[in-house]
């Protein structure tokens, strides 16, 4: 039998979940590196060297009372090259730093969490690979049924991709890859306690300081 048990003893770590004063523009930052970093570079236009067409000029270039023309490739006349186009070569990618990221995502935790929309499900299992099962779970939980649900677990095992991948509305993602963006993206959080343990010891200062040493 699956059981679901949505824990209320479970206490969240204050310099993750409870920070008082929300750095926005930190939050803005990391958010946009996130979209510009996955951008897919596709756009590309002709130009004038690159068009089908002639070089010959259309017509003399005195006594017919119309404007000079040198080639029918140019950029004034449709079916010419493109001035200034994308090429396909603009790197669109923006840097920000590991610590800026951590920062923003607990920062991102903490808006979310004052607002009530963080749940930790303290006991969950699947006894079937089943997406009902895995519903009744998130009902449970608190989440609306058609809010978009950021469901965290430490490593998800195969019934539970398997149970979740029939829901649009629902992203499942390791605690190790959560980041501020797909946070902010999400109506409703939902940790299994295993994946909240996790993070916590991902953001928490002690680990973060034996990573620099």
């Amino acid at each position: 039998m699956a059981t679901t048990k949505v824990s209320t003893a479970v206490k969240l770590d204050q310099t993750i979940f409870n920070i008082k004063t929300i750095n926005h523009e930190l939050i803005r930052l990391a958010y946009e590196a996130y979209l510009a970093n996955g951008r897919t570079n596709l756009a590309k236009t002709q130009t004038r060297g690159m068009v089908s067409g002639s070089n010959k000029k259309p017509w003399q270039q005195k006594g017919t009372g119309r404007a000079r023309v040198g080639s029918k490739r140019t950029p004034l006349w449709r079916g010419g090259g493109i001035v200034f186009g994308p090429t396909g070569n603009e790197n669109y990618s923006k840097k920000i730093n590991q610590q800026a990221k951590n920062t923003a995502l607990k920062h991102t935790l903490s808006a979310l969490n004052q607002n009530g929309l963080i749940k930790v499900i303290d006991d969950f299992t699947l006894a079937k690979p089943k997406t009902a099962e895995l519903v009744k779970h998130l009902n449970k939980a608190g989440c609306e049924e058609h809010a978009y649900t950021l469901l965290i677990d430490s490593s998800p095992s195969t019934d539970l991709i398997l149970a979740a991948r029939n829901l649009p509305d629902l992203k499942l993602i390791s605690a190790d890859y959560l980041n501020a963006a797909s946070v902010l993206d999400a109506d409703c959080l939902v940790f299994t306690k295993s994946g909240l343990t996790k993070l916590t010891s991902r953001l928490s200062p002690k680990t973060i300081t034996e990573v620099k040493k």
